[in-house]
C-alpha cells in the first residue's frame, strides 16, 4: 500500500507499506517500509502543486504495481526481476543479533566472534552481489591460518574454533540465499572444516562430593552447577526455568515440562528429589526459579571454586552437563535413554560420551590377570 508520512516542510513523503517484512536493500535488515524518495504537498495551493501531487502519486502507484508483480513472481516460483543487493556484513550482524533471543549468551558471543573474524578477513564490508565461491574458499583458508584475535601473543586459532566460525558463516550464506539476497546458494559448495576430537572432561561422584563441601564466593553458582550435574540441563534451560513448569505426581515423581532453548523441543524431563531440593532452597515460589544471576557472573567464581577444591581438571559450567551424561552411562543407563534425557536429536551425538566411559574397554582391560610375584 502507498502511504504518506508528514514532513517538517509541510510536505508528505510517500512510502510503500508491506503486509509482511522485506529485507531493506540499504541495511539488510527486515522492514515493512520502503521509502520512495517522492514528496507531495500536504496542502496544494495552486494548479501546479495539485498537478505535481497527481503525477507523483500516479508514479508511486506504478512502483507499487511493479513491486506487487515481483512478489507474485516470487510466490509462484518464477525468477525475480531484481535481486536485492545489500551489505553482507550488516545482514550477518542481523543474524547474530537473532541468536541473542534463541540460545545461550555464550553461544551468542561465539556468533559475534565469528562475525568479527569475517570482518577482519573481508577488511570492512562487501555487498551480497559481490560475494562469490572464491570468497567462500579463501575465508576457509583464512580461518585455518589466522591467529587468535583475542590473544596478544601470536597463537593460531584452534581447528575446532575455526570449524565453528565457518559453520556460522555457511549458515548465514544459506539464510541470505533463502531471503533472496544471493542469486545462488554459495553454501552448497563450501567444504566444512573437520573438527578434531577433544576429550570431554567430567567430574566423578567423589569429585562432586568434594566440590559440594568446598566454599564458593557465590553460593548460587554452586546450586546452578549441581543442578546441571543432577539433571543434564544446559545453563540457558536452567536460568529460564519457571516454577509453573515444575510438576509432581505419583507416577513420574518430580519433572519439568521443558522447552529446550537450543532445540525448541518440548518434553517432560524427570528430576531427582535431590535436584528438587536445590530448587526449593532458592527462596522463590513462583516465576523464575534462579533469579539475579547471569552467565557472566558464573565463570570466575566457578574457576576459583574448582581450584580451591584441589581438582586438577579444566572444568567449565558445561562440563557439569557432561558429568551427568558420563555418570548416567557409567551407572548402567542405556545410551538411548541418556540421549533423550540430554535432548539430543540423534543418538550419534550422545555417542561421544561412550568414548569417555566405555565399560566394555574397562572390563576388557582387567580380563588379563598375571600372577606377578610381588606385584599383587
Amino acid at each position: 500500500t502507498v502511504r504518506k508520512k508528514k514532513l517538517a516542510n509541510n510536505k508528505l513523503s510517500l512510502y510503500l507499506d508491506y503486509s509482511s517484512p522485506i529485507i531493506s536493500p540499504k541495511t539488510g535488515k527486515p522492514t515493512r517500509r520502503e521509502f520512495l524518495k517522492l514528496q507531495i504537498f500536504a496542502e496544494p495551493k495552486d494548479i501546479t502543486e495539485k498537478t505535481h501531487n497527481k503525477k507523483t502519486i500516479e508514479f508511486a502507484e506504478i512502483i507499487r504495481a511493479k513491486r506487487l508483480l515481483q512478489w507474485r513472481d516470487k510466490e509462484f516460483g518464477l525468477k525475480e526481476n531484481v535481486h536485492l543487493n545489500v551489505s553482507f556484513v550488516t545482514f550477518y550482524d542481523t543474524i547474530v543479533e537473532e541468536r541473542l533471543n534463541i540460545g545461550s549468551y555464550s553461544n551468542y558471543l561465539a556468533w559475534r566472534a565469528s562475525l568479527n573474524y569475517f570482518k577482519t578477513f573481508i577488511q570492512g564490508d562487501i555487498q551480497t552481489n559481490q560475494l562469490n565461491e572464491n570468497h567462500v574458499r579463501q575465508y576457509r583458508i583464512f580461518l585455518l591460518t589466522t591467529n587468535n584475535l583475542r590473544v596478544k601473543a601470536k597463537q593460531k586459532l584452534s581447528i575446532n574454533t575455526a570449524s565453528s566460525y565457518y559453520k556460522h558463516f555457511i549458515a548465514v550464506l544459506k539464510k541470505a540465499h533463502k531471503r533472496n539476497l544471493l542469486p545462488t546458494d554459495l553454501s552448497e559448495k563450501a567444504e566444512y572444516i573437520k573438527e578434531e576430537q577433544t576429550h570431554r572432561e567430567y567430574l566423578t561422584e567423589a569429585e562432586l562430593g568434594l566440590l559440594w563441601k568446598t566454599e564458593i564466593k557465590i553460593e548460587k553458582v554452586k546450586h546452578l552447577a549441581f543442578f546441571a550435574a543432577l539433571t543434564g540441563l544446559r545453563f540457558s534451560d536452567i536460568i529460564n526455568l519457571n516454577w509453573e513448569n515444575i510438576f509432581n505426581d505419583k507416577h513420574q515423581g518430580y519433572y519439568i515440562k521443558l522447552r529446550e532453548q537450543k532445540t525448541g523441543n518440548i518434553n517432560n524431563h524427570p528430576i531427582s528429589n535431590t535436584a528438587y531440593k536445590l530448587l526449593e532452597i532458592q527462596g522463590t515460589t513462583k516465576g523464575q526459579v534462579f533469579i539475579n544471576i547471569k552467565y557472566t557472573q558464573v565463570t570466575r567464581p566457578l574457576k576459583d571454586w574448582i581450584e580451591r577444591s584441589g581438582i586438577n581438571k579444566k572444568i567449565s559450567f558445561h562440563n557439569f552437563r557432561h558429568s551427568y551424561a558420563t555418570l548416567q552411562l557409567a551407572n548402567g543407563t542405556d545410551i538411548y535413554t541418556v540421549s533423550k534425557l540430554l535432548g539430543h536429536k540423534n543418538v550419534s551425538t550422545t555417542q561421544i560420551y561412550t568414548k569417555v566411559m566405555d565399560k566394555n574397554k574397562i572390563e576388557a582391560a582387567n580380563r588379563i590377570n598375571l600372577d606377578l610375584d610381588g606385584l599383587l
